[in-house]
């Protein structure tokens, strides 16, 4: 009897812009395509068609978005977008109306019709060729958990709560669930995202959850308490500087939380701040920022902030300049304000000219040099224990516990070739740059 062909397996193509929240999307939908017996192609040419995870926060990310479906369509011909700039009314099919189909933010399912409409998947998918941590795109050393989706704050500068929806905490079981899931497969770093990270648990008014069997309540303190069981390096993004951020301090201390702060203050101006639609109390951060530094003294606190919002005059740009220099922020970013269509503050009066936000966005950036080149130079002679991201030929590139990947510094191992990606090494600091440290190993190099 004459064998029957085997029939070909489906291949898509992935392309995943934007931030780490855009990346765990993109994570769950490329593992529910290998749960599916999709295999994931590393080439236009390879693909039967290909999805493009989008961002849509600013004109530039909507640009280089609506770019690179231009080059999936040219290199392949069937693209499938997903990601917010799907959300953002109908400009990717005016701009490409070849796409397949195109869905917002946080879409699985969504994306998943689509891909099945035009390209079905094989018969009796091997559903255990996944691993149980999923598909991820971040090394095998590291991974991101995101805890919650939306935001129910206002700012007058973001459209991510149109795009992305209201504040939504996921069951704290399942992203504990998660979490030794990705420590069972030997993840070193766990980095906790959401839009707003300290809120999490507010929309289900912190309601008791289950984990193990164990009641726990859905709040980012029991969150972190539990996730600092798992062994993990534990760094947290996106915390607003609200009073539930005092309470993870302890952790800190203790050592289950990394003492690591990313806190988007957005300006130092209490006029700019209410235009913001910011909390506006700048002493009162300040207070709380030299409380932090007090009950932890290791700190890192990352920040980012916003020149030539509408209005904006050069006092309170100076004001802004002003802070930086009492908070001694240990790592600053900064956007030239950019009108985001559909954004509230677009209506305000006094709109800059993008030359003037520009400057002051490079002002700020190199006034900020000088303080987080000091805030470097007082690690020189410390032992610090660093996780390696890399090896090349001159040595191991690492990240300390204030480094997060890919946004901030790293650390250069002069004589770490022997190193692995994903060790722990213990290394004594030489010198240092404007973002980087310089390292050598201490004799006693890898850390249990």
């Amino acid at each position: 009897m004459a064998s029957r062909k085997k029939a070909r397996i489906p291949r898509v193509g992935f392309v995943s812009l934007g931030c780490p929240k855009a990346a765990s999307d993109a994570e769950q939908i490329l593992t529910r395509l290998r749960a599916e017996g999709y295999e994931i192609s590393g080439s236009y040419a390879g693909a039967d068609l290909v999805v493009v995870n989008t961002c849509g926060f600013i004109d530039a990310a909507v640009e280089e978005s609506l770019d690179a479906i231009g080059e999936a369509l040219d290199e392949n011909g069937r693209v499938i977008v997903t990601g917010c700039l799907g959300a953002k009314g109908t400009i990717v099919q005016d701009t490409h109306p070849a796409v397949l189909a195109v869905t917002g933010p946080h879409a699985l399912q969504e994306v998943m019709d689509a891909v099945h409409a035009h390209l079905p998947p094989r018969h009796d998918p091997f559903v255990d060729l996944v691993p149980a941590q999923g598909i991820r795109l971040t090394p095998d050393h590291f991974a991101y958990l995101k805890i919650s989706e939306g935001c129910n704050h206002r700012c007058s500068f973001c459209i991510i709560p149109g795009l992305r929806g209201p504040l939504v905490s996921r069951p704290i079981g399942e992203v504990l669930k998660e979490a030794e899931t990705l420590a069972a497969a030997g993840v070193k770093e766990l980095i906790v995202i959401s839009q707003d990270t300290g809120a999490y648990g507010v929309d289900v008014r912190y309601r008791t959850g289950f984990a193990g069997g164990r009641p726990v309540r859905t709040r980012l303190y029991e969150l972190c308490r539990e996730l600092g069981e798992l062994g993990m390096w534990l760094r947290l993004h996106y915390v607003y500087p609200y009073p539930s951020a005092d309470d993870l301090l302890p952790l800190m201390a203790e050592g289950k939380l990394l003492p690591y702060l990313d806190v988007p203050f957005q300006h130092a101006s209490p006029r700019i701040l209410k235009l913001m639609k910011r909390p506006g109390d700048v002493d009162k951060v300040l207070e709380r920022v030299t409380a932090w530094r007090k009950a932890v003294p290791d700190l890192t606190i990352r920040s980012t902030f916003i020149t030539g919002f509408p209005g904006e005059t050069e006092t309170e740009f100076n004001e802004l300049l002003d802070f930086l220099d009492i908070a001694q922020l240990d790592r600053v970013g900064c956007f030239a304000y950019s009108p985001v269509e559909g954004a509230a503050a677009n209506a305000l009066p006094g709109a800059l000219p993008e030359e003037v936000r520009e400057e002051r966005k490079l002002r700020l950036l190199r006034h900020q040099e000088d303080i987080s080149t000091q805030r470097l130079e007082a690690k020189i002679g410390r032992t610090l224990t660093v996780l390696v991201d890399d090896i090349d030929e001159e040595g191991a590139i690492a990240r300390s516990q204030g480094d997060a990947p890919d946004i901030d510094g790293v650390v250069y191992i002069v004589d770490g070739h022997e190193l692995e990606v994903g060790d722990f090494a213990e290394v004594t600091i030489t010198d240092c740059d404007v973002h980087d440290l310089y390292a050598e190993l201490t004799p006693m190099r890898a850390v249990p």
